[in-house]
């Protein structure tokens, strides 16, 4: 992608109304721009973002055992009724009529939807275990919108729902995907935190909330800190089961006088949460299969989401310095970026275009700045967008025929001979994160 072609509003000075690091940042870098309160439109820059951070998602999820499917964002305000919820979410659920006066609303979750789904397409235990899962625009219509993405009224969210035969079934499929969110998380180069939740307006008995620690978070956690160097380290039956038996509290669940002292005090943003429902939904819905013996039973389940949005603000909340955003590697919206500093000098142009050229045709994800803005102001733009290889051609090429390569989140620089570059980006390319 070349600067001179791409639509990438990007601004110098603070937007106002952003009152937190990565609100201010996303407008500045020309992610997001805001329509109204809690309302924004994704532009390209941030539309890759969403998609790098689904395209992981998905490949967690998938390997999983789940499966995706996609249901309408508009609902019909009767299955609520049914599961006895119509009221729980007040004035937070968006109702609408249609022209033939029912009540519909813009889901602020699926539970209802998929239960539904559910009851109509599957009655024998020999079709399950399930999970199906869809990443999907919700709405709640929050009092007070604030913090950019953070507390918006409309987000993507990936969410979540099993369906199994019994208790035991239920809590191999509420780990496995506890299991799946850790790995998510860790391929994201996102340190997150699971503690023991309240379930709030879903319901059921057992949840987990997953954060990112963070300033600007509104819940606060209280944890041992061995869990912070667990979810850094191999996810699997073993270390999950270790951390099940760590303190690991959001503020509704701690108990100040009932904790070791070792307990750590943090900051959060919660970014996942997982439930597990038995039959709430199932029940109150009369949704049956038949067991093995063909007596009817209702299903138990469990519910599993991830704003993934929102999660977009808290990377860029956890990965910033003064002078901008710092993308993971995994995630960036282009990995590296090609900066001629010099747009009058014919032999800047001519390598640059031919080094970009080069990228593309390896199917490198860079982007190239070939604007003609005076060089200080490129570098401040591209320190702003953060991502994490910048190749700069200038000075240092004219005088010496060096490539100066600057890595945006530890700052080390190299120079590296125009020879050895397609090398050098081959060989980073290759590396994971």
């Amino acid at each position: 992608m070349k600067f001179s072609q791409y639509f990438l509003p990007t601004l110098k000075e603070e937007p106002s109304g952003a009152s937190i690091a990565s609100h201010s940042l996303m407008i500045r870098a020309g992610l997001i721009r805001q329509v109204s309160s809690g309302l924004y439109t994704w532009l390209p820059l941030g539309v890759r973002l969403l998609s790098n951070i689904q395209l992981i998602l998905r490949q967690e999820m998938d390997k999983s055992g789940c499966l995706e499917v996609l249901m309408p964002c508009i609902q019909p305000y009767n299955l609520w009724e049914e599961s006895g919820r119509g009221d729980v979410y007040g004035q937070e659920m968006l109702r609408i009529k249609d022209r033939h006066n029912n009540t519909m609303i813009f889901g602020p979750t699926a539970e209802e939807m998929i239960t539904d789904c559910f009851r109509k397409n599957i009655q024998s235990f020999k079709d399950l275990p399930k999970i199906f899962y869809q990443i999907q625009w919700k709405f709640r219509d929050e009092i007070r919108p604030r913090f950019g993405l953070l507390r918006g009224r409309e987000f993507l969210l990936k969410d979540a729902y099993s369906f199994d035969v019994d208790f035991e079934n239920a809590m191999k499929a509420y780990w496995n995907v506890f299991m799946a969110y850790l790995r998510f998380f860790k391929k994201l180069g996102v340190d997150v935190i699971p503690l023991q939740a309240d379930s709030g307006p879903i319901g059921g008995d057992l949840s987990h909330e997953f954060h990112v620690i963070a300033e600007v978070g509104e819940s606060d956690l209280f944890f041992d800190p061995e869990l912070v160097e667990l979810v850094k380290g191999e996810i699997n039956a073993d270390s999950v089961n270790r951390m099940s038996k760590l303190y690991a509290m959001c503020d509704d669940k701690h108990i100040a006088n009932g904790s070791s002292a070792s307990v750590r005090s943090a900051k959060g943003i919660e970014v996942g949460h997982t439930f597990f429902l038995s039959n709430k939904y199932s029940s109150a819905m009369n949704v049956t299969v038949q067991d093995a013996n063909g007596k009817l039973l209702n299903p138990e389940m469990g519910c599993y989401g991830i704003g993934v949005s929102r999660l977009a603000a808290a990377i860029v909340e956890a990965n910033r310095d003064s002078r901008g955003i710092i993308w993971p590697k995994n995630v960036a919206p282009f990995i590296c970026s090609i900066v001629n500093l010099l747009s009058n000098d014919s032999s800047c142009v001519e390598y640059s275009e031919n080094l970009y050229q080069f990228a593309c045709a390896f199917d490198m994800n860079v982007c190239y700045d070939d604007t003609d803005s005076v060089a200080g102001s490129k570098l401040i733009n591209n320190d702003l967008l953060g991502f994490p290889l910048q190749l700069r051609i200038g000075k240092s090429f004219v005088k010496s025929s060096n490539v100066e390569v600057l890595h945006r989140r530890c700052g080390k620089v190299e120079f590296i001979n125009k020879d050895n570059i397609q090398e050098y980006l081959k060989d980073y390319f290759s590396k994971a994160n």
